[in-house]
């Protein structure tokens, strides 16, 4: 058994948005009574959440957009875009959202802790350096990333994107930055309308931005086989000192937010094939961040799913997952992949 962090925090909640919104904080509490009447309470240790300091959130965030966000807390609810909101909490929890990223990341790079997820909100892949987007605030992965290379001196940070949306503002970051490998699946076309096969980076980040835009219908045993044979190569080439995971959960069959068919058991597939990696390239290092995921019964499902592979409680079996994938919607995305990127990674050459 191994043991494995997870970030919880009942501040989280002070995050409201209005009546009928998708990312209410309902979603955070019913994940928090799964693990409250679980038995895997012996296999997690709860890491308490700090809020990240100003100059930690600068590295990513412009310095008027943070005070914009700051200035919510005087507000009951603010309308940032049509979708995204603040309330009077949101300011707090968003600093111990990238916080709590930060106390999970320090743990499973001091090795105190084998992994880490870090179940708070908001969430964050779609947030611009100065724009709120997508129901997001402050873009917990990216912040996570620098970091780990700025506070804690690592070299190279893989972040892996399983959200159904693409990452636009963890793309867009990190575009330029050759020491961070951006690999996001997702569904196309579909918001936020990025994510492009041949959205590959600019400049020097050239080939460290990976997009695999797919069609409706993708299943457990797709997905698993494109992580083995995209994933899995060009990570091992480059070589990653830790892995984050931008986890969001609306991929699921039950999640009306997309059109995939993922189940909790390839969530957990999803999860042995990078602890794997993990194991492989960087001493297991891998600390997750929750991103979407909008059906309750489906988002605890596949959050205990996750957890249980994390701790060792189940071993799933990717290969057998990735055996039963249909080759046709799996090499049409090899296919366009490699194309794009053979010209960076000798691998796929």
């Amino acid at each position: 058994m191994h043991r494995v962090g997870i970030v919880r925090d009942p501040r989280y909640l002070a995050h409201r948005t209005p009546e009928g919104h998708p990312e209410f904080h309902r979603r955070l509490e019913a994940v928090y009574e799964m693990l409250d009447g679980s038995d895997m309470a012996d296999a997690l240790v709860t890491v308490i959440p700090r809020p990240a300091e100003r100059e930690e959130m600068l590295t990513v965030h412009a310095p008027e957009y943070l005070d914009r966000i700051a200035a919510t807390a005087m507000q009951e609810l603010t309308a940032l875009t049509a979708d995204t909101f603040a309330s009077s909490g949101s300011y707090a929890a968003a600093l111990l959202s990238a916080g709590g990223l930060f106390e999970a990341i320090d743990r499973v790079v001091s090795g105190e802790l084998t992994t880490a997820f870090s179940l708070a909100r908001p969430p964050g892949h779609h947030a611009e350096r100065s724009r709120a987007m997508g129901f997001c605030l402050f873009n917990n992965a990216a912040l996570g990333a620098l970091y780990a290379r700025i506070g804690l001196g690592l070299k190279r940070i893989l972040i892996v994107d399983w959200d159904v949306h693409h990452g636009n503002g963890t793309q867009h970051i990190f575009e330029r930055d050759p020491s961070v490998l951006f690999f996001s699946v997702h569904q196309s076309p579909h918001f936020p309308g990025t994510g492009l096969f041949t959205d590959v980076g600019r400049g020097p980040g050239e080939g460290y931005t990976v997009n695999l835009p797919l069609g409706r219908g993708y299943k457990d045993a797709e997905y698993t086989a494109l992580f083995h044979q995209v994933l899995r190569p060009i990570a091992l080439e480059f070589g990653p000192d830790l892995i984050l995971v931008s986890a969001g959960f609306d991929t699921h069959k039950d999640d009306l937010m997309g059109k995939m068919k993922m189940t909790s058991a390839g969530f957990a597939a999803l999860t042995r094939e990078l602890m794997t990696l993990a194991s492989e390239c960087c001493g297991g290092k891998l600390a997750l961040t929750l991103e979407g995921g909008y059906h309750l019964k489906a988002l605890t499902a596949s959050v205990k799913a996750v957890l249980a592979e994390l701790a060792g409680l189940t071993l799933s079996d990717p290969s057998a997952v990735a055996d039963r994938a249909r080759r046709r919607k799996v090499d049409y995305a090899v296919h366009r992949c490699r194309h794009v990127h053979e010209q960076f990674w000798k691998c796929l050459n």
